[in-house]
């Protein structure tokens, strides 16, 4: 380093400029980084002064780089098509295998070169022309040799085809600064002993100091947005006398998570696009958590009905409950509260219970949806309950959240009957938006399980970001929670809420 600062000053102090500090790294023979390194300390002594040259190029990729000698995939696949007779779609594929074929044969269409003839059967791929340019390739070997190409071109290649990427960097005009010397002097930070016995400190340049300047700020931690309401939810639940359920399991049977909720085995819900299945270990065997009294009610409840249903009416399997998943709702852990609550000694006693925990559905993601993302739930179970008790419960609870104003609507649920759809309307987005779903257990769920017959339960669940997003104005679910969840956000978000 103090080699190649000592030959950028003589070539500066001989030349009085140095118009590009990319060449003189070439001359020097060292990378134009290491040399950058040695810019920018010069230029904080102002020994020199440094002025930007931005520079732009297109580069090949490595898929293009292929193309260069083998020709564009348009123009493999037009040469791989026999003239005349032409050649079917799967010998095409023999001949120009995997990307290359399907891309080249798309392109090859578009520019007329080709055309399928349907006449003698079996589709042919046949020529429409004799012969073609690949100006593809051509326009590959202008870049690779740093040749400009007509800029539509150059956006066709770059962003439509990902065949060419730009690059950018920047380079250096050199020129004296106001302490530029060919050597220098690195000025002293402390006074030492040796200075002082020396008597060198009175030709020592010391560094000046700033004793205006503060010091570091300390990094505060910041609470985000879904902390916060998660906060306000447990204090609004334990303040109304309600229990939290333990959800620490996010691996669950299938059991827990649709049959003991007398969801069909064939409900859409199942299907692998709409859950997360496990596959190592992919199932667990029923009696290791799922008593095999409650498991036979639960299969003939599917299979033939009871307590006044007729059931699914068909063969339930063993297997399909035996599955494991990641849980697509925290109602797999009511599930599992009410069997408690159930078969406990003593008897029935009414219960409230709540949890709030995250939840997993193989879902596409959107402004208002997440593949990931928490899940409230609240559940009352008591002699006698009516739909009547879960409206004003679900006015109680919103209220205390700050969400006045609900909206109800009928809705379908395989375990609720009557169920709900809750809407709230957002004062800072101007508009109704869904907060959850409600209804009331069905017997055909809550009968094997051994509660009472004047034992009902409602039950409402929400997810924790719908709430979130009203409360805190923001209008993309992708901008609350996930990986692209900008850290400002969290640093500037209200301290609090007042009124909740």
């Amino acid at each position: 380093m103090a080699d190649l600062e000592a030959s950028l000053l003589q070539a500066l102090n001989a030349q009085e400029c140095i118009a590009d500090s990319g060449e003189f790294a070439k001359s020097a023979g060292v990378d134009h980084m290491v040399l950058v390194g040695t810019i920018r300390s010069l230029q904080a002594s102002e020994m020199i002064v440094a002025e930007d040259i931005d520079h732009f190029r297109y580069a090949l990729t490595e898929e293009s780089q292929g193309y260069l000698t083998a020709g564009s995939p348009e123009a493999q696949v037009f040469n791989a098509v026999t003239p005349g007779e032409g050649i079917t779609l799967a010998e095409l594929k023999a001949k120009v295998p995997g990307e290359a074929g399907d891309v080249g044969f798309k392109q090859a269409m578009q520019q007329r070169w080709l055309a399928l003839d349907k006449a003698a059967g079996e589709p042919r791929v046949v020529r429409k022309v004799d012969s073609i340019e690949d100006r593809t390739q051509a326009l590959l070997a202008d870049v690779a040799a740093g040749r400009e190409i007509p800029k539509a071109e150059a956006d066709n290649l770059a962003k439509k085809r990902k065949l060419i990427k730009p690059e950018q960097w920047k380079t250096y005009k050199l020129t004296k600064g106001a302490k530029f010397a060919l050597e220098r002097k690195k000025p002293a930070t402390d006074l030492t002993f040796d200075m002082l016995a020396k008597g060198t400190w009175r030709t020592q340049e010391f560094k000046d100091y700033n004793f205006n300047a503060f010091g570091v700020l300390p990094s505060g931690g910041h609470l985000h947005p879904l902390l916060k309401v998660r906060t306000q939810f447990r204090k609004i639940f334990t303040q109304m006398g309600f229990e939290e359920m333990p959800t620490n399991q996010y691996v669950e049977l299938s059991f827990w998570n649709f049959d003991a909720l007398f969801q069909p085995q064939q409900h859409p819900a199942r299907d692998a696009h709409d859950t997360f299945f496990l596959n190592k270990p992919a199932a667990t065997a029923s009696d290791r958590g799922v008593p095999a009294d409650y498991l036979q009610r639960v299969q003939s409840v599917h299979e033939v009905g009871g307590y006044g249903s007729a059931g699914y009416g068909y063969s339930w399997k063993l297997a399909e409950s035996e599955k494991n998943l990641l849980r697509t709702h925290t109602t797999a852990v009511s599930s599992r509260m009410l069997y408690r609550l159930a078969n406990q000694p003593g008897g029935f006693k009414p219960a409230k219970y709540f949890s709030i925990d995250r939840v997993f559905r193989n879902e596409q993601v959107d402004r208002t949806h997440l593949a990931e993302f928490h899940q409230v739930e609240g559940l009352i179970c008591d002699r006698g309950l009516t739909l009547g008790d879960l409206i004003g419960v679900l006015n109680q609870f919103f209220s205390r959240l700050g969400l006045k104003k609900l909206r109800f609507k009928p809705a379908y649920n395989p375990y609720t009957e009557p169920s709900m759809e809750i809407f709230s309307y957002s004062e800072q987005l101007n508009k109704w938006m869904e907060v959850g779903n409600s209804g009331m257990f069905r017997p055909e769920m809550l009968r094997p399980m051994g509660l009472p017959e004047d034992v009902n339960v409602i039950a409402w669940g929400l997810s924790l970001e719908r709430p979130t997003m009203i409360l805190y104005g923001i209008d993309n679910i992708r901008d609350l929670f996930g990986h692209k969840v900008s850290l400002s956000m969290v640093r500037k978000n209200p301290i609090c809420r007042l009124g909740l």
